[in-house]
Formats: C-alpha cells, sequence, structure tokens
C-alpha cells in the first residue's frame, strides 16, 4: 500500500490522525513550523478525557493531568452567578498542554508518523480541481492526500479554489483575541469559587476568567476584537480589585493568541484534501475549547482514508468523513453559534437581567462534551414545553424577548438545514447546501 499522505501542521487532530494511518500502513509526514519542544501555548488545556480513547491511547500518567472545576458565570455587573454540577463521571481534564503535545507526538512516533520540523506550509499544489501537496518554504512536497491541520488561518485552506466551496476566512464575530498568562497567588486569601468566568466584563464584548489552579492563578481575557497590552494591564488591575488571590507578579504565559468561535467549517473535503481542527473549526463556539473535537474526528477521518478501496481519496470517498463528522459532532456544534451569535446582540444589561431572572440557569450552563451540555439545552429549546417555561420568564423584557425569539428561530433553521446535508458528495449539489449553511450564520 503505502500511500503517501501529507499532513500540513501538527495540529492535535492532525497527529492523532497520522497515527491512526501511520499504525496501518500508511506512508505519513507531518510538516510543522515550530520545533519539536516548541509546539503548543504555554498554558493548559481543558478537554473530554475520552479523546484518548477514541484514537486508540492510553490515558496520560496521572501526574500529567487532574480533573478540572466546576466553572461559575457572573454577569456583567458581578451581582449574579451560576455554577455548573458537572456529574464526575462526566468531568473533564486539564493539562499543559506541551504535555499533550508531547503524548501524541510520542504516540504518532511510536506508530511509525515521521515529522518534519521547521518547515514552514505557504499553501496547495492544485492540479486542476486536485490538491496533490503543499507548497513549503524548503520547496514542493507532492502526495496521494493532504490533511490539513494548519489552523484558523490556514495557507492551504485559504489558498484553495472559490469553486470548492470550502469557506476560506471567518468572518466577524467567529474569531476571538485572547490573551492569558498565569500570576502568583496570595495564598492568604479564601477562594470559594475556584474557576470563575466572566460574561461582558466592564462591559467589553467578550469572556474573560479568573481560575485558581493550587500554585498560581490563570487568567484568561478575550474578545472579539484585537486588544493590546495596555488593554490588557488595565483588566488585570481590574480584576484583582475583583478577586484578591490574583498576584502581582506574571509568572510564565503572556501570549496573545486568535481562537476560531464559530460554526464548524461547511465542506471539509475536496479531492485529495481533508480539514481537521482548527483548519476545519471544530471548536465549541462558546467556549472555544476544540481538542477532543479534533483528536475525536480524526478517528472518522482514518477510517474513511482507510475505507477507500480505489486510492483515490476523492471527494466522494472523503464524503464519509464528512458525513461522520457532522452526525456526531457538527450537528451539535452548530447550534451553539447561533447562541454565541445572540450574545453578541445582547447588551451587559440585558444579559444580567437573563442571570437574575433564571432564564439562563445552572443546568443550562453545565457544559461538558457528554450528554449535559449546550447542546442538550439547544435540542431543549426546540420543545414547546422548555420554550414556554423561557418565554414566560422573558415576558418581563420585549426587547430580549425578541432576540431569543430570533435565536428559536435560527436554531431550528440550522437544525433543518445540516440535516438537509447532501448524502453523497456532488459538487453543484454541495456547493447550493454550503451557502444555505453559511446564510444561517450571519451576524
Amino acid at each position: 500500500m503505502s500511500k503517501k499522505i501529507i499532513i500540513a501542521g501538527g495540529g492535535h487532530g492532525g497527529i492523532t490522525c497520522g497515527a491512526i494511518l501511520a499504525k496501518n500502513g500508511y506512508d505519513v509526514t507531518i510538516y510543522e513550523r515550530n520545533q519539536a519542544d516548541k509546539m503548543g501555548h504555554d498554558w493548559t488545556d481543558i478537554f473530554d478525557p475520552k479523546a484518548f480513547k477514541a484514537v486508540g491511547m492510553e490515558m496520560p500518567p496521572r501526574e500529567m493531568y487532574e480533573f478540572k472545576n466546576n466553572m461559575t458565570f457572573f454577569g456583567p455587573g458581578m451581582t449574579t452567578r451560576l455554577t455548573q454540577d458537572v456529574p464526575e463521571d462526566e468531568l473533564e481534564i486539564q493539562m499543559e498542554r506541551k504535555d499533550i503535545y508531547k503524548c501524541l507526538t510520542d504516540y504518532a512516533l511510536e506508530s511509525g508518523v515521521k515529522f518534519n520540523y521547521g518547515v514552514t506550509v505557504e499553501g496547495p499544489i492544485m492540479l486542476g480541481n486536485r490538491v496533490v501537496g503543499i507548497k513549503t518554504d524548503s520547496g514542493e512536497v507532492y502526495a496521494d492526500l493532504v490533511i490539513d491541520a494548519c489552523g484558523l488561518n490556514s495557507p492551504v485552506r485559504m489558498n484553495l479554489p472559490e469553486h470548492l466551496g470550502i469557506q476560506k476566512e471567518a468572518q466577524e464575530f467567529e474569531r476571538f483575541y485572547v490573551y492569558r498568562a498565569f500570576y502568583e497567588k496570595d495564598m492568604s486569601v479564601e477562594v470559594t469559587d475556584k474557576y470563575r468566568v466572566l460574561m461582558f466584563y466592564k462591559g467589553k464584548l467578550g469572556i474573560s476568567w479568573v481560575a485558581d489552579d493550587g500554585e498560581y492563578t490563570d487568567v484568561l481575557i478575550g474578545r472579539f476584537n484585537p486588544l493590546d497590552m495596555d488593554e490588557v494591564e488595565r483588566t488585570v488591575e481590574s480584576l484583582r480589585a475583583e478577586f484578591p488571590d490574583l498576584g502581582e507578579k506574571r509568572l510564565r504565559g503572556g501570549q496573545f493568541v486568535q481562537i476560531p468561535v464559530r460554526q464548524p467549517l461547511g465542506v471539509l473535503v475536496a479531492d485529495g484534501y481533508a480539514a481537521i481542527g482548527d483548519s476545519a473549526f471544530m471548536t465549541v463556539p462558546i467556549i472555544g475549547s476544540g481538542i477532543a473535537n479534533s483528536m475525536k474526528a480524526s478517528a472518522i477521518l482514518a477510517d474513511a482514508i482507510m475505507s477507500d478501496k480505489t486510492d483515490s481519496y476523492s471527494a466522494k470517498i472523503l464524503w464519509k468523513y464528512q458525513r461522520g463528522f457532522y452526525s456526531e459532532f457538527g450537528n451539535g456544534l452548530a447550534p451553539l453559534a447561533s447562541i454565541k451569535l445572540l450574545l453578541t446582540r445582547l447588551k451587559p444589561d440585558e444579559l444580567d437581567y437573563i442571570f437574575a431572572t433564571g432564564i439562563l440557569n445552572a443546568l443550562d450552563m453545565t457544559i461538558t462534551a457528554d450528554s449535559i451540555s449546550l447542546y442538550a439545552m439547544v435540542k431543549d429549546m426546540l420543545i414547546p414545553k422548555y420554550l414556554k417555561e423561557k418565554i414566560k420568564g422573558l415576558a418581563g423584557n420585549p426587547v430580549i424577548l425578541k432576540k431569543v425569539l430570533r435565536l428559536v428561530k435560527d436554531i431550528a433553521a440550522i437544525t433543518a438545514v445540516t440535516a438537509a446535508m447532501p448524502l453523497q458528495y456532488d459538487v453543484k449539489a454541495v456547493n447550493k447546501w454550503v451557502k444555505a449553511y453559511n446564510a444561517c450564520f450571519k451576524a
């Protein structure tokens, strides 16, 4: 067999897909711009541990991770709070990103994947409508299939021909500008809410958090618009006044990063091409977490590739991956993007009203990747009894009621559209479908 697979970029899903394929006899090479010891941001990540099992991996050593605390969400006025109550068997884990990469790359190397570090991917090589390789700063590389794991601003995806129907760039309110750092912790201050998430803090359209991680305090500041160090320092100072356990000294981190917070890419495949992870916008649209989704998707993609008896890796063959991903995750992630858009339409005082009146409650905010989730809440929103209860709570504010009713209409529309995804790949049918899909998410 020895079919040649290129993975462009060292995203989590790309690495695990490569490991599965290499174990099954494929010739897999990953081209990554960073060196091995520079992969991953200097921070921790929270994700569903079942992702390891999905790709055939053992759980990491217990000392490498801890179970995440329940999050407490604060409204903009800091007067209302909602605390999750996640069942113990559904708790996510928290790991250093560099440790996650170490586990994944070791697994890939043991499986037979080759890594080419220090290589910048510049774009795809096209032969007609087919992707046949990648352009890099070290020259052109050809393969039977290119898996795009280059991330949010992937030069592969962004340089594909328009007629393939693959959206090139994230639009307004579809990317989050994030600053994150770890500060010393004032051990004399007693902390009750360990993981504090602040919605529209100081009236800014975005989310921030201040998390007690035992030996230090984890701070994230996220906006839908770019932010600079001056704004970061002002915000940190304000957060310190709210939460005195946040110390003065920054211990590590301090990166500015962009994260996709939007619906999954409408079309994931083309002839000789498949997108995964941040390249395919696989994060949860509200909270930006995508590691588990990417790893689980990698198993679906690997299965589609290995089931190709023609070794053509055409869009028609790879459509099995598209259908599988949406059936497993995408159909649930897409409506969450509608909730995110509702948040962008709300004013801070309106969000406070929603918190204070119980229109959003602790159960609604219990976010995991399993049975108790935002997706469960989305599905419930289409149930008349649930909707009736929420509208009753909204009766005192017609402006918010109108915005929420638009949300319900949007969710119904995207649910219908995703259900109508073509069963088989046909360029005209797929392009018609993806136009309807993208139209559901106009800001």
